[in-house]
């Protein structure tokens, strides 16, 4: 069978773009989670289809997880000691390094597009209240305060517009920062830490006592996602849309549908579950593409012929 120039050219084109979305949904499914667990003192790793292993130990007490887009995971320490108010980089092959030092008790972190780390900083566990600060951290390191006055700042998440949102458990808010910097009152009547937006912009929310995960549309409807769980805490999405939480009571890591149809991921946890964060889709290659494209091209004329 011969193919003219033309016919070639345009069935390397579509092969190549069939590979394409191939590889890039590959790759949209191949997300490890990871997961902070105290008093175990780990940092455990998970497959899609929920295989463990340990990321790093010896972490005194992590907390928050949040990866930047280079692949490197940083966490802080929230717990008493000599590494407490610590935030640690880790690069993708475990290699640790102290990204920051001297915080009082840091808990949530978040990258915003322009890869500065945002960390709520609860100010100690003494001493008056409304002493709690965001920080934000530039690429380098230098540190300033974007926020400061909360009561109890847990965790954060950025909207696709840029806003910063932030729970406050003891005041029982949800904020909302504009960029510059400008708060406003999201949600209340809350017990709320944990907080992780789906691709819909929609904002899901751990309640720490009624047990419950809600969810906050846009502009603001509150409706109940899920029930019944054990001191819910951690949140993060999965690039399929699917939501896992920690579950710091019951020590499970649950998965939920975009329906809210739960299962459970992982259980029989060492000790308590609770940051989770998914390492970051890399970017596939011209050459990776190509490589799948033409892949596809040779099966295809092979079976042609």
């Amino acid at each position: 069978m011969k193919l003219s120039v033309q016919t070639a050219s345009n069935s390397l084109s579509a092969t190549v773009c069939a590979g394409a979305i191939l590889l890039m949904v590959t790759c949209a499914s191949a997300q490890n989670l990871f997961v902070s667990e105290y008093p175990s003192d780990t940092i455990n790793e998970y497959t899609p289809g929920g295989a463990q292993s340990d990321f790093a130990s010896g972490v005194y007490a992590p907390d928050g997880l949040a990866f930047n887009s280079a692949g490197d995971l940083f966490v802080t320490v929230s717990g008493t000691g000599s590494a407490n108010g610590n935030i640690y980089q880790f690069t993708p092959s475990g290699v640790k390094s102290i990204f920051a030092s001297r915080l009082e008790s840091p808990t949530g972190l978040a990258f915003n597009s322009t890869g500065d780390l945002f960390v709520t900083d609860q100010g100690g566990n003494t001493g008056p209240l409304n002493r709690g600060n965001i920080y934000e951290f530039a690429p380098d390191g230098t540190r300033s305060t974007f926020a400061s006055g909360l009561s109890d700042p847990e965790g954060l998440a950025f909207n696709n517009a840029g806003d910063l949102f932030q729970s406050d458990y003891i005041s029982g808010n949800i904020y909302e920062y504009t960029p510059n910097g400008t708060q406003s009152t999201f949600a209340s009547g809350l017990t709320p830490s944990g907080l992780a937006f789906n691709s819909a912009g929609d904002l899901f929310e751990s309640d720490l006592a009624t047990g419950h995960i809600y969810k906050f549309t846009g502009n603001g409807m509150q409706s109940t996602f899920a029930s019944g769980l054990s001191t819910p805490i951690g949140l993060a999405f999965n690039s399929a849309g699917d939501l896992f939480e920690a579950d710091l009571g019951s020590g499970n890591i649950y998965e939920f549908m975009p329906d809210g149809t739960r299962s459970t991921f992982a259980s029989g946890l060492d000790s308590s579950p609770f940051g989770l964060a998914f390492a970051p889709v890399p970017e596939p290659s011209f050459y990776g593409l190509l490589a799948a494209g033409t892949s596809a091209l040779f099966v295809r004329r092979r079976r042609n012929n």
